[in-house]
């Protein structure tokens, strides 16, 4: 039984890292997920401090992913305006089954945004353009954290593999 759920953890780790890139799968809680079903095993030990923790982390990365295209907006100039509509467009590039929607929509809500809020398309432009900087800061976050998780999944199983391998 250990190694199937080995097989299903490692599985849930490497989901993780796609999940940094794809919008429909939330990258690092997919990857503990995948720690949590390492841990599952019988031949290592459930350490709930580890499990509390990392969860934790991927919970924070998870909100980050929400917030940090809108402070990216922000920074580059944009106004309240500018971030609801990289939150709006994000959610609707989430939906939206164009390719490449997760990228697109931030930046056209931001731009629609600003000028909605009747800034000129230079300082509109910008804005977009902090909102896509914020996006990729946020899958970048993501994906360390789940190239993370799984080198805390493959330590793990070096850590006990005379027990979980025995021949």
């Amino acid at each position: 039984m250990d190694i199937i759920l080995i097989i299903i953890g490692a599985f849930f780790t490497l989901l993780g890292i796609l999940g940094s890139f794809l919008p429909v799968l939330p990258g690092p809680i997919t990857s503990w997920v995948g720690l949590l079903i390492l841990h599952l095993t019988e031949a290592i030990p459930m350490h709930t401090t580890f499990l509390v923790v990392t969860f934790i982390i991927a919970a924070l990365i998870w909100i980050l992913d929400y917030i940090i295209p809108a402070i990216g907006t922000k920074r580059f100039g944009g106004s309240r305006y500018g971030m609801i509509g990289t939150t709006v467009g994000l959610i609707i590039g989430l939906i939206a089954p164009i390719p490449g929607g997760i990228i697109i929509g931030p930046f056209v809500g931001a731009l629609i945004g600003e000028l909605i809020n009747k800034n000129d398309s230079k300082t509109a432009v910008k804005a977009a353009f902090g909102s896509f900087i914020g996006f990729l800061t946020s899958t970048f976050l993501k994906f360390v954290v789940a190239i993370i998780f799984l080198g805390l999944y493959i330590g793990k199983l070096f850590e006990y593999s005379d027990i979980l391998f025995k021949i």
